[in-house]
């Protein structure tokens, strides 16, 4: 019998062969770089539980900031720890609150970053939810006028993006109508429009000092089991103003990315989040994987199920393996 005509390996020969036909192009352009942002000066504190992750004051925000500018990445996302924290939140909205002062020295370093904002109020609230809290429960409607503030304050402050967290509903529509009426249109919203309540949050919650002090998220947050619904929430966000959206964690919501990259013709991000990275690090400190390896192939793996840009850990990593490339 005659050998088949085709040979899927003739491609797969030599390593400037397998590039020249590679489907899926990792590069820096596509990464996002999430800091952790503390009050003080020179305060550097790395998270026990995300190695080479670190909470820092704006002064050394800045000098990191440099470091991502080098190496290609295009923006950062900050994240606040604030010095003080209430049932709503109200130092969020401050005009010198952490994420505003480091926005403030990022621009006055005049570092050619995108700096995007996350809108939330977890990290700022004693109780460490999302939102306020009445008789027990986390309330939508009352908690939407504070993340537009918030969301106006960080535009306010000079920040490219806001991109509200909370999961909120309606939060998308009254940000974009707090920022339109300050004329602050030209402002976009990355959404992060299906974000489910997840175990792989755990880091997080140490490096944002974020962690609820009663009951879970799951009442706001999405319903792991849920695909259907995810589409729905996207066409949602995207009615009410969102320029962009986000499908987080990433890696076991692949099939998410793709049925919001297929579905809509946006803009799609996604958070390679806190635990996605931590038991990548846990591993190879314990030599049981190659982490520049496996952390490239998460990466394309995330590009190739739809996501356009990656919000990950590993950016600074990942940027300077491909640069040696």
């Amino acid at each position: 019998m005659k050998f088949p005509v085709h040979r899927p390996r003739r491609l797969r020969r030599t390593s400037a062969l397998r590039g020249l036909v590679r489907e899926t192009r990792l590069t820096a352009a596509g990464l996002i770089y999430p800091m952790f942002v503390c009050p003080g000066t020179k305060v550097r504190q790395e998270v026990g539980s995300m190695p080479g992750v670190h909470q820092q004051s704006a002064d050394q925000i800045v000098e990191e900031c440099r470091e991502v500018e080098q190496l290609g990445l295009p923006g950062v996302i900050l994240f606040g720890l604030p010095e003080t924290k209430d049932a709503t939140g109200a130092s969020s909205l401050a005009a010198d609150g952490v994420v505003q002062r480091a926005i403030h020295a990022i621009r006055k370093a005049n570092l050619k970053l995108l700096v995007i904002t996350d809108v939330c109020l977890c990290e700022y609230t004693d109780h460490g939810h999302c939102g306020v809290i009445e008789n027990g429960e986390v309330v939508n409607d009352a908690t939407l006028p504070i993340l537009a503030e918030q969301a106006l304050s960080h535009a306010r402050a000079g920040a490219d993006i806001v991109a509200p967290s909370d999961m909120m509903d309606g939060r998308v529509a009254a940000i974009r109508e707090t920022l339109d009426q300050h004329h602050f249109e030209n402002i976009p919203i990355l959404s992060y429009a299906a974000k489910y309540s997840s175990g792989f949050y755990g880091p997080f919650r140490e490096a944002a000092q974020s962690a609820p002090q009663f009951g879970d998220r799951r009442s706001y947050q999405m319903d792991s089991a849920n695909a259907r619904e995810a589409l729905k929430e996207v066409a949602i966000d995207l009615d009410e103003g969102a320029d962009m959206v986000m499908v987080k964690p990433a890696l076991p919501y692949l099939d998410i990315i793709r049925r919001v990259r297929e579905r809509f013709d946006v803009p799609v991000a996604a958070y390679n989040v806190s635990g996605e990275y931590a038991m990548v690090k846990a591993a190879a400190q314990k030599g049981w994987l190659d982490e520049q390896r496996v952390v490239l192939e998460i990466l394309i793996g995330i590009q190739r199920a739809g996501a356009g840009m990656i919000l990950t850990y590993h950016a600074k990593d990942a940027a300077s393996w491909l640069k040696a490339c």
